[in-house]
């Protein structure tokens, strides 16, 4: 028996042998036919990396002769491809391949290079600015003494270009430290830096209080008489819900005939309603202490509705001018986030504080081109979406009604007028 069962064990121990020999041979096999899979892939990432290094080439030597959206393109393809080029190494455990050597830097950035090689009319400032030589040179000259002390040793002209160009293509901190050889922090504190000056120094362009006869006039033009102003919200998109369900951030602007902005608060939360932000809006306490713009009787609405569902001929041609005056707000905001793109784009949570700010200067280099007769975004650019007229449900507001049909008959006089003299 003793003998017998010592015969069945070291069968049994042959058998786990042959097993273990089996198992071993498989491994083998997966690891042979994993390499074997791989080898076409591992053939190709040198090719691979030969034409990233080839285009990064291609992307210094042609910057300037590239739009910035095909340039900036570039440059977001190149990275991404060079991070899943290195993860795809960690993961199958390749050997990181030798690279071509990287092109010998240019002797001047980006940025140098562009003024060494552009006339006074180049069609380029427009492209990578924004704006002509001509209004660049003078906002440059309106801001330099706000700039010189603060970020010595940049130059200011550097500065402002570097501000320019991240607030025309919504470029990064490192795509504008690549162009203007500097580190992002650099980057970063002159951006902050030239939206404070702008703030600072072009805040006499919102002329609500400096120019209301020209407001007024150009207002009679659209035939609003004695109107001083259209007054709206528009919503600028936030990462997170920390102004809102939605993640907005609430702006109030006046602008005139001509859509300058003629006053702007912002940095509200979208869950204020826009009565509650007029009224705790700097815009209203100032007219309400000079009184100077309240000259007929006081009277409130009801709700924001005191228009009837059943319109006359003159009540329509009211809401009409209406319905136009308030174009020019959505169009004014529409323009503001077409020009400057990084603005129209959503922003992180973390940057809350300073998102008004920079909308705020935005909104004065919009008054400061109109002002140099630059060319502004397509007349229809997005912005105004007419939520049409809110079911009216209620009483009249007599004093509301008496002042509406007053303006919408003059408005009616108006159009026959114009219709007779046609």
């Amino acid at each position: 028996m003793a003998t017998a069962g010592g015969a069945t064990k070291k069968r049994r121990g042959k058998r786990k042998g042959k097993k273990k020999r089996v198992k071993t041979k498989t491994q083998a096999n997966l690891i042979n036919s994993q390499s074997s899979h791989h080898k076409p892939l591992s053939n190709s990432i040198p090719l691979l990396i030969s034409a990233i290094s080839g285009a990064h080439s291609f992307l210094l030597r042609h910057d300037l002769h590239l739009l910035p959206s095909q340039s900036l393109s570039l440059e977001s393809l190149l990275s991404s491809t060079s991070r899943s080029l290195s993860r795809l190494f960690s993961l199958l455990s390749f050997p990181i391949p030798s690279t071509p050597p990287p092109s010998p830097p240019p002797e001047q950035n980006w940025f140098d290079s562009f003024l060494s090689s552009s006339p006074d009319y180049d069609p380029r400032w427009v492209q990578f600015f924004n704006l002509s030589k001509p209004s660049f040179t003078l906002l440059l000259r309106l801001l330099t003494p706000s700039l010189t002390s603060s970020l010595h040793p940049l130059p200011p002209n550097a500065a402002l270009a570097a501000t320019l160009f991240r607030l025309s293509h919504a470029a990064s901190f490192s795509a504008v430290s690549r162009r203007f050889s500097l580190d992002s922090s650099t980057a970063c504190r002159a951006f902050y830096s030239v939206c404070k000056a702008i703030v600072e120094n072009l805040g006499h362009l919102f002329e609500f209080n400096s120019d209301i006869n020209r407001i007024i006039v150009g207002f009679g033009w659209i035939s609003l008489p004695n109107c001083c102003g259209v007054l709206g919200i528009e919503k600028f998109e936030l990462e997170g819900h920390l102004m809102g369900e939605n993640g907005s951030l609430l702006v109030q602007a006046l602008v005139d005939s001509e859509g300058r902005f003629l006053d702007v608060s912002a940095g509200w939360p979208e869950s204020n309603k826009p009565e509650d932000i007029l009224k705790r809006s700097k815009l209203f306490s100032g007219i309400e202490e000079s009184k100077e713009y309240l000259n007929g009787p006081s009277f409130e609405l009801n709700s924001g509705n005191s228009i009837p569902q059943e319109l006359s001929s003159s009540e329509i041609a009211f809401n009409g001018v209406h319905r136009r005056g308030m174009e020019l707000i959505g169009t004014a905001f529409g323009k503001v986030k077409q020009r400057w793109k990084l603005v129209g784009k959503k922003w992180k949570e973390q940057c809350i504080e300073a998102f008004p700010f920079v909308i705020v200067s935005c909104c004065l280099l919009h008054n400061f081109l109109i002002k140099c007769s630059e060319m502004l975004p397509d007349e229809h650019a997005e912005g105004y979406r007419d939520a049409g007229f809110p079911v009216f449900d209620g009483e009249d507001n007599e004093s509301g009604k008496r002042i509406r049909d007053a303006l919408a008959s003059h408005l009616s006089r108006a159009n026959l007028y114009s219709s007779a003299a046609g």
